[in-house]
């Protein structure tokens, strides 16, 4: 029996840049996650006037180190892919171009007159937080959980509707106007930002018997807070329960969000797996 021809070097390449299911997948993604938010963290410091002024230059070749290991993991991720021009035009490839530019358009904009220019170009690289995108692999899983979701809370944002409909009634029939519960739709908002915790107090009851009316809607709050929790959690359980492993993106244009079943790329059509 003939043995198994090795990967090739493109698909090793493209299990550590986009997949987070291996070893060294999950150290690359740790890697550019912590650069990228020490990116942004040096954007921001570097806005601040005190701050600039000692370390300016510090940030500036800190930024231009940034620049090129960002520029360095662009190449590799079309490198690693068959069809790299669909990875230049989907979402995430043209907020990370987007990232990218910046640093580059900055050589052409020199001189007194352009430097307010320059300032704005830089805070475009704060897009650079959009590429936390590329952790977002659990995003299909998540969605579907809650749409297995929406009709229990649905019926449950019904039921909470019409308990509110009906305690800001009450409300206002036991407060009357001069205490604050003018009509029927001001004592229905007081009963949803009771109802939720929120508890702005712009509006609160006076008399005894309102008092008591507003202690139960804080404690049916309290109550069915951990409704909808408990509904999305019992349904993401189900859905892991018959989650199929699946490879994180397409090897050949790197899409992602391909059905649990999928064996083909519902983008381009390649194979999920080799």
């Amino acid at each position: 029996m003939a043995s198994l021809a090795p990967k090739d070097w493109r698909f090793k390449l493209h299990e550590i840049i986009y997949e987070s299911n291996t070893p060294a997948g999950k150290a690359f993604d740790v890697g550019l996650l912590i650069a990228i938010f020490s990116s942004i963290i040096v954007v921001m410091l570097d806005s601040v006037a005190s701050i600039h002024q000692h370390y300016g230059k510090l940030f500036n070749v800190m930024e231009w180190i940034f620049a090129a290991l960002f520029t360095l993991e662009y190449i590799l991720r079309l490198i690693s892919i068959r069809k790299p021009l669909r990875y230049v035009f989907s979402p995430l490839g043209i907020i990370d171009m987007i990232a990218l530019l910046p640093s580059y358009l900055s050589i052409f904009f020199a001189g007194a007159q352009s430097l307010l220019v320059f300032r704005a170009l830089r805070l475009l690289r704060v897009f650079r937080i959009f590429k936390l995108g590329h952790f977002l692999t659990e995003i299909n899983f998540l969605t579907q959980a809650l749409k297995n979701s929406v009709r229990k809370i649905s019926i449950f944002l019904l039921t909470v509707l019409t308990i509110t409909v009906i305690l800001g009634s009450v409300m206002y029939l036991v407060e009357k106007r001069e205490n604050g519960f003018s009509n029927i739709p001001e004592s229905i908002y007081w009963a949803i930002v009771t109802i939720t915790t929120v508890g702005y107090g712009d509006i609160s009851p006076i008399t005894p018997l309102g008092k008591f009316v507003a202690s139960v809607v804080m404690l049916i709050g309290y109550a069915i807070i951990a409704v909808p929790t408990g509904i999305i959690t019992h349904d993401i359980a189900m859905a892991a329960k018959h989650k199929k492993e699946l490879p994180e993106s397409c090897p050949s244009c790197s899409r992602e969000g391909h059905d649990s079943d999928a064996l083909f790329c519902k983008y381009c059509g390649a194979s999920l797996f080799r």
